[in-house]
């Protein structure tokens, strides 16, 4: 990722009062391995000596904002690259969303324990409505959050005892490859396809944890399938990958929902796995449900991408493929 300059500054020198030698470390990095990062970025060369940074070149504000940015996360953090990565991105779209900022409803959650917050405005918005919605989908292109945003929401829920018990679903369809002929049980051919629910989880709150409140049928992961039948009562449901679930799939998830609990719908329309021709359950529900008041929809950008720059770029030349 670079941003370009677009005003030509003179040289600037900021001090960082107060720092201590350990913040500036985790704000640093080794060999000020950060400060030449966000150099990188914006190209504009940062000079540290001790706790006076000297900016040198174009792009003077965003470097300025991108230290203080970064220095009030070293104390309770150290800062890594990929921090650096996500945090130029936030800044660049002018998108500041500092606790003071966030509404009530997001300071109860109290989600710096979870280490996550919201970077763009598309996902603080998002974040919002799963808040206060009963039921949100989340719709947009892999790396915008949809899905990570909804599982620290979830486990904050069962934290917090809002919830009594979390239940993360995802449809079971082949990507364009055959496992059915793969040595194993059922439950071993079934795990490859929720894993990225399980690696979410073990984000949250560690490998160890999420075994015992496995153990205890407190948190369940499962193939859509096995929702039929079932009323799910003082839960927090999550639905991934929904856009590969035909709308007779999607009627069946959306009315197991019990009293006391709260659903989010993620899902990519570009990345749709069902057969030719085949209507997908997550266009087919949006369409019927977007005039419900309690029910809210979300929809991402390639501009709330914040996985690898590169990410955005693959993306974007998709984009252009498919209208070719």
């Amino acid at each position: 990722m670079k941003i370009e300059p677009n005003v030509v500054e003179k040289n600037v020198s900021i001090v960082l009062g107060n720092a201590s030698n350990s913040s500036l470390l985790k704000m640093c990095g080794p060999l000020d391995i950060n400060l030449k990062t966000i150099s990188n970025i914006i190209n504009t060369k940062i000079i540290r000596f001790n706790n006076k940074f000297t900016i040198i070149g174009s792009n003077n504000l965003l470097a300025e904002k991108a230290i203080c940015f970064f220095y009030e996360q070293s104390k309770y953090k150290e800062i890594c690259k990929q921090d650096i990565i996500l945090g130029m991105s936030e800044l660049n779209n002018n998108i500041e969303l500092q606790k003071h900022d966030l509404d009530h409803s997001l300071e109860t959650c109290n989600l710096d324990k979870l280490k996550i917050r919201p970077r763009t405005k598309n996902q603080y918005t998002y974040l919002c409505n799963i808040l206060k919605k009963d039921i949100t989908f989340g719709v947009g292109p892999a790396g915008t959050g949809k899905t990570i945003l909804a599982v620290a929401c979830a486990v904050n829920a069962l934290e917090s005892h809002a919830v009594e018990h979390l239940v993360l679903t995802r449809p079971a369809v082949e990507a364009g490859e055959k496992l059915g002929f793969l040595p194993g049980d059922l439950e071993q051919k079934i795990n490859p396809y929720l894993r990225p629910l399980y690696d979410a989880l073990y984000n949250f709150i560690g490998i160890e944890q999420v075994e015992k409140l496995f153990e205890k049928q407190i948190i369940e992961i499962a193939p859509l399938a096995y929702m039929r039948g079932r009323t799910l009562n003082n839960a927090f449901i999550i639905l991934d990958e929904a856009q590969n679930t035909t709308p007779e799939q999607m009627k069946m998830f959306l009315t197991r929902i019990g009293l006391g609990s709260k659903a989010v719908i993620t899902g990519d329309p570009s990345q749709i796995d069902l057969p030719l021709k085949h209507e997908n359950g997550l266009d087919h529900a949006i369409s019927i449900l977007n005039k419900i008041n309690e029910i809210s929809i979300n929809s991402f950008t390639k501009k709330d991408i914040l996985r690898h720059p590169l990410i955005a770029k693959i993306v974007t030349a998709y984009e252009l493929s498919s209208k070719k």
